[in-house]
């Protein structure tokens, strides 16, 4: 299936983010610190720098179930962080994992925010986590139930609706002064009803398959300042990581500046030999975070060193970067000029503390 224009994006993840925590000292932040080359990765000391610093078309097209792709899994995973988890001002994992631990409850490496599948769907506003038919789905944070049952595309009830059984919760938190929903899709069944008030981890349904997909699995989106499909941001970014482990983010451009879209990025373990692949986000509903403006986003990285490339015009341009342990770690690609080290993104004054 070829993928639509930007202006007839479709539909197909449902996400919502939210809780709002008191930001904590923070800490001397880190950012990976990269080093360009053009054959071999060279690892260097990491240097510590502060960090973070319409209408939708009325007939989305289905998104097909992809299996888990090239980059493995890591069956175990530690306990989460507790939630909300801000170990710095600029990160807001305010959320918990909408699976239960023991489960797949991390991103499918297809099917990860800002993806097409390879051009043959729409571009992906949420994330697709894998757990099987029947397993139990849980809020993310404490809230609302605004929307239980088919039909949350259009707002009005609809056997035939992409997202399938759905369930929406807006939560008692926000952040930068805006409203956080977060949208949980394709379920098997429900156990919500509207005005239900929630807390973080209890159970609101199980997995299945309704809807426009060709298998089980948990479509889920965090929604910022309003509850629609054009107002999602990455759910890598506001979902709690395992303990000891970081998620990567980073802005992929030419040498002029312009956004790389579908660019494969691949990611190395060096204490392990373990790879990952993530591509940066294609044109269409996506959003990027308010402040890091990124257009890739790799969550649950062990942290240790790692090594980063990209094959740009005929060359393998690689990178050498530290990911730090319950954080959000950003890197900035430009082209012919590599790997930059860039201040990073700062919230701006008054952003903090997030409203509630």
């Amino acid at each position: 299936m070829t993928r639509r224009s930007a202006w007839k994006v479709c539909l197909c993840a449902l996400v919502l983010a939210g809780c709002a925590p008191q930001p904590s000292p923070a800490p001397a932040a880190a950012t990976p610190v990269l080093v360009t080359t053009a054959t071999a990765p060279v690892l260097l000391p990491t240097v510590e720098v502060p960090l973070l610093a319409g209408v939708p078309s009325p007939t989305p097209l289905r998104f097909a179930f992809p299996s888990d792709g090239v980059s493995p899994v890591l069956a175990w995973r530690p306990p989460p962080y507790p939630v909300p988890w801000s170990l710095r001002p600029e990160d807001h994992f305010f959320f918990g994992r909408p699976i239960p631990s023991g489960e797949v409850n991390w991103p499918l490496a297809r099917y990860r925010y800002g993806g097409t599948f390879f051009g043959e769907e729409n571009t992906h506003t949420g994330v697709d986590l894998g757990a099987d038919r029947g397993t139990p789905v849980l809020a993310a944070g404490t809230g609302e139930v605004v929307w239980t049952g088919y039909g949350l595309y259009r707002g009005i009830p609809d056997t035939t609706d992409p997202y399938g059984l759905a369930v929406a919760i807006r939560h008692d938190f926000g952040y930068a002064g805006k409203v956080l929903y977060s949208v949980y899709a394709h379920l098997q069944s429900t156990s919500t009803w509207l005005g239900q008030r929630v807390e973080t981890g209890d159970r609101i349904g199980t997995v299945g398959e309704t809807g426009h997909t060709s298998g089980p699995h948990l479509h889920f989106e965090i929604r910022l300042g309003a509850n629609d499909f054009f107002s999602t941001r990455n759910p890598e970014l506001w979902m709690v990581s395992p303990e000891g482990w970081g998620v990567l983010a980073g802005r992929v451009t030419n040498t002029g500046g312009g956004m790389l879209r579908e660019q494969l990025i691949r990611v190395r373990s060096l204490d392990t030999g373990q790879e990952w692949e993530v591509w940066s986000y294609a044109q269409g509903a996506v959003k990027p975070d308010d402040t890091l403006q990124e257009n890739f986003v790799l969550g649950d990285l062990p942290a240790g060193p790692y090594e980063m490339r990209i094959d740009y015009l005929g060359r393998t341009i690689s990178a050498s970067l530290l990911i730090h342990p319950g954080q959000t770690n950003f890197i900035v690609f430009r082209g012919r000029s590599g790997f930059l080290i860039e201040p990073t993104p700062t919230a701006p004054p008054g952003l903090f503390p997030p409203s509630s």
